[in-house]
């Protein structure tokens, strides 16, 4: 293997978990409905060795749906401290794959599954990322492992 690994490499050789939006939310949110499961899940994570990966998709609707129910100020600080995070992998898609993206979205318009989660997808099938912290079913729609 090369030095430094490549994002895949390690995806393949380590327990790694993708992020959803959900249980970055809920897990700051008292009154959503995954609010309890969200933080038994982060408290689980965090005396883990798991490697932690999500998108800067995801990212941006977590902190936007955040300061919309929790207030600006709020959502800039849990943002700074995820951005910070030295757990935390943010997977950023090229051209490419956001119009792969766009194909996914097309494929599972009856499902509606949303450009986010397409993303998603596409980055979780780049770099092998089999299991996903989320609450939403249409990830295993797509054929990935909720990671529980």
């Amino acid at each position: 293997m090369t030095w430094p690994p490549s994002t895949t490499a390690i995806c393949m050789e380590m327990g790694v978990i993708y992020i959803d939006t959900g249980p970055l939310l809920a897990r700051h949110l008292a009154h959503d409905q995954y609010h309890e499961e969200a933080v038994a899940d982060w408290k689980r994570l965090a005396s883990s060795p798991q490697r932690l990966f999500t998108s800067n998709f995801v990212l941006n609707e977590m902190v936007n749906m955040l300061a919309w129910r929790a207030g600006y100020r709020f959502a800039v600080e849990r943002a700074r401290n995820l951005f910070d995070s030295p757990r935390l992998t943010i997977l950023r898609p090229n051209e490419h794959e956001e119009a792969k993206a766009l194909t996914l979205m097309q494929r599972y318009a009856d499902q509606k599954v949303s450009f986010t989660d397409c993303i998603s997808f596409v980055l979780m099938r780049k770099h092998r990322i089999r299991r996903v912290l989320t609450f939403d079913r249409h990830f295993q729609l797509a054929g990935f492992e909720v990671w529980r």
